[in-house]
């Protein structure tokens, strides 16, 4: 029997938005009551251009309930399906926006698509990039940055105590993985970069950042383990080698369509969230280039 001791277990709070499918997470230092924020959703109405900060509110509001320290908002990569709300969390709380050193890669191949002038490609935008490898304090508990590419360039899963938020990477075990056909994904890496986290403790809880309920269940679920994965996931379980994975994400990528808010997710989530700069009639305007993707 192992000596060392097990790891530490954040309280994990996940808040589902139907609309985007996505979940967005609290994770809290039991012990000093420090938190983060991950992958926040900035509501948005494509009918109509409007745009909301309810769902932030929302989970700015259950961490003032709970008297927590709002220490960062972390983003496991710049999303194609969902809006950030990531700046406006940063403006109301001062709590620093952290995501993968190579989000600079994923802005230099989407601010040109834009016209995104005012957009540099060296991350400035956020507050802090952070490598595979780098750790982050959290009250008692420490931020592992994992780097796990292969949806985007600049995907990375953060490892705190007992918990994984693993992003788009892999999703519940019935739904599989994240597609890896996004300019700068690719599927080998993609396979790697799972393998990477499924190497953990098969105990280790895995939280993903959406699901789309289906089948056998009509709920969404966020929670799973290593474990499970290893032994259940559709397109990644045991036994699976890189090449079969390979073969079967790139012909399934070609079957999908694109996401129905990527336009206009990437050309904010690359300003970690802040919108487009006004124009001279003093409105914003969300860019879509015709006949690209």
């Amino acid at each position: 029997m192992s000596d060392s001791p097990a790891p530490s277990r954040p309280d994990v709070s996940g808040f589902f938005d139907p609309v985007t499918n996505t979940i967005s997470y609290i994770v809290a230092d039991p012990a000093s009551g420090v938190a983060a924020i991950i992958d926040p959703v900035l509501d948005f109405s494509q009918r109509d251009g409007r745009t909301s900060t309810a769902s932030a509110d929302r989970l700015l509001d259950a961490v003032a309930a709970r008297g927590l320290t709002l220490a960062y908002v972390l983003e496991t990569h710049a999303h194609a399906d969902h809006l950030t709300a990531a700046h406006h969390i940063h403006a109301r709380s001062g709590a620093p926006i952290v995501i993968g050193r190579h989000i600079s890669d994923v802005q230099r191949i989407f601010a040109p698509l834009f016209a995104a002038d005012d957009v540099v490609p060296d991350g400035r935008d956020f507050t802090r990039l952070v490598d595979d490898g780098d750790t982050l304090p959290l009250g008692t508990l420490d931020i592992r940055v994992l780097h796990t590419p292969g949806h985007t360039p600049a995907c990375v899963t953060y490892l705190i105590g007992d918990a994984a938020f693993v992003g788009d990477t892999l999703f519940q075990p019935d739904y599989g993985t994240a597609r890896a056909d996004f300019p700068g994904g690719d599927a080998r890496t993609l396979y790697r970069s799972i393998r990477k986290i499924l190497a953990l403790p098969g105990e280790t809880r895995l939280f993903t950042c959406h699901d789309y309920p289906g089948g056998d269940r009509s709920d969404p679920v966020w929670e799973t383990t290593v474990a499970d994965q290893r032994r259940a996931n559709v397109h990644v379980h045991d036994g699976v080698d890189e090449a079969d994975f390979v073969a079967m994400r790139t012909a399934r990528d070609r079957t999908l369509a694109a996401p129905q808010l990527i336009l206009p997710s990437l050309q904010v989530n690359i300003r970690a969230g802040a919108l487009p700069p006004a124009e001279a009639n003093g409105r914003r305007y969300l860019k879509i280039p015709l006949d690209t993707i």
